[in-house]
């Protein structure tokens, strides 16, 4: 049963130096409150896991929070690249970061792995990629035993923490979370303790369009989090913050001015601005 607790007392509990760590969220609903509270309490040496890392992996890179990255792609969404991924991986500033690199189908197969308890996932993919050599622990070319058609092999994704944002829970841990769905749910069911962030909670869970449920029993913490996926966008709640997308690319070029932007308005505590 999920635990209702501040977002300093979730992270504190749950995220640990070295440990394997999935923010997930796709579009919108990407969890930034809870990676900015990452950064506040100085966790170091984690492998960070996201299928599309963006401003918050940015973020947390150039914080020195990572060792090394799992993912399939990673930038500032209609803006460019994540200048503190790319000096981490150039420069080794503020430290050196291992890198791990899948395709999309590749990720989000793994994910579904892990949330299904199997040891690996079979798809037609990374053929004719250099993937196949530059992350081969864990892909692997294998014939179908019925067929004997060559088929990809990926490991399972099993991160140490599973982070996701959504709209709502109830006061027992459920959460409800509706629009663009991505690998939310697997992440939790993958994740050997999961954190959800709400923009709110509640007494009771209104039905919404389209919207998914995640049982309070496959959750071990949920923290109440308003604007917690500032400045990606809550659907029903609150728009995407472009302007500030566009910003980040100015904020994040230099290390001082990334520096001094991350002590005013992350480790003080402040609101993005």
């Amino acid at each position: 049963m999920a635990e209702l607790l501040s977002l300093r007392e979730a992270v504190a509990d749950l995220v640990g130096d070295g440990d394997s760590v999935a923010l997930e969220g796709f579009t919108h609903l990407i969890p930034f409150a809870a990676g900015h509270e990452i950064i506040r309490q100085g966790r170091r040496d984690l492998t960070l896991i996201r299928m599309t890392p963006d401003l918050v992996y940015d973020q947390l890179i150039g914080a020195g929070c990572a060792r090394k990255l799992i993912f399939s792609w990673g930038g500032n969404p209609g803006v460019g690249s994540l200048r503190r991924l790319r000096d981490a991986v150039e420069n080794d500033w503020p430290v050196p970061l291992e890198i791990e690199e899948h395709s999309h189908a590749g990720m989000a197969n793994r994910y579904a792995a892990g949330a299904s308890n199997l040891p690996f996932a079979v798809l037609r993919g990374y053929v004719g990629t250099e993937l196949m050599e530059r992350s081969s622990e864990t892909i692997a070319t294998i014939a179908c035993p019925f067929t004997g058609e060559k088929l990809t092999a990926v490991a399972a994704l099993r991160p140490d923490v599973g982070i996701v944002h959504a709209q709502r829970a109830d006061r027992e841990g459920n959460v409800q979370l509706w629009g663009i769905v991505g690998v939310q749910k697997e992440i939790v069911l993958a994740s050997a303790r999961s954190l959800v962030t709400v923009e709110e909670i509640v007494d009771e869970l209104e039905p919404q369009p389209g919207a998914i449920v995640i049982p309070t029993w496959a959750v071990t913490a949920v923290a109440e989090a308003p604007h917690g996926a500032h400045p990606s966008d809550a659907h029903g709640y609150y728009d995407r913050d472009n302007a500030f997308y566009q910003r980040w690319d100015e904020i994040s070029a230099d290390r001082e001015t990334f520096t001094d932007w991350i002590a005013e308005n992350v480790i003080a505590g402040d609101v993005l601005r």
